[in-house]
């Protein structure tokens, strides 16, 4: 199906990605991000001895905190720190440096859509810039559904507002990620269909197989 996007893209073609690290000399790790016009910094602290209430003291802790361009922050950033750190959290190797807190601190430059994907990928960049254990790299993208059913990739601001339902997708740099035949263990530790996070808005229900095409592509 031909799809007319705004900036001419492929309905699987992402917008460009850059990506520069240790841009910020007080902070143990720092990336900038950005996805076309979406732009994001992400400043890593730690680890720091002690853990955060209710965290268990025998692994380390991920302490997220999610700064918005402008005014204060409300409750989808809130449900961002949350998904961000559940991500960050299956992705360190918490047994290395047990009671201690590693905080990533990410701050909103420009949101021109998927914006918690492209924090999610700027935050993986300041953890690898800052040297923390991790068991494996992350990638994430942004995924909509329109009314008519077709999908298209990592959209802008205009075009996510006007889809039916959109999937935020994290996965691991890992060729089964995109494979749903391959084993579903790496390295012995399984690896949910190549899927760390998954996390959706609306209804996606007869999208799906365009859905697994269209990551497929990436």
């Amino acid at each position: 199906m031909e799809v007319d996007r705004a900036d001419g893209r492929n309905p699987n073609q992402l917008r460009p990605l850059a990506c520069s690290c240790s841009i910020l000399h007080r902070a143990h790790g720092s990336a900038s991000w950005s996805q076309g016009d979406t732009k994001v910094l992400a400043a890593v602290y730690g680890p720091k001895a002690g853990t955060k209430k209710n965290e268990n003291p025998e692994k380390a802790s991920i302490e997220v905190i999610w700064k918005p361009r402008t005014g204060q922050i409300g409750k989808p950033e809130k449900e961002y720190e949350i998904i961000l750190k559940r991500t960050l959290q299956s992705i360190c190797i918490l047994t290395i440096n047990p009671n201690t807190t590693t905080s990533v601190i990410i701050q909103v430059v420009h949101d021109d859509g998927a914006l918690l994907p492209c924090a999610i990928n700027a935050a993986c960049a300041a953890l690898v810039d800052a040297g923390i254990p991790m068991k494996h790299l992350a990638v994430a993208i942004c995924c909509c559904s329109a009314e008519s059913g077709y999908c298209i990739l990592d959209p802008t601001k205009l075009e996510e507002q006007k889809m039916k339902a959109f999937a935020y997708l994290v996965f691991p740099n890992s060729i089964l990620s995109v494979l749903p035949e391959g084993s579903s263990l790496v390295q012995g530790e399984p690896m949910e269909h190549g899927i760390i996070t998954s996390v959706t808005h609306g209804a996606m229900s007869g999208n799906l197989s365009t859905l697994r095409v269209s990551v497929s592509h990436l």
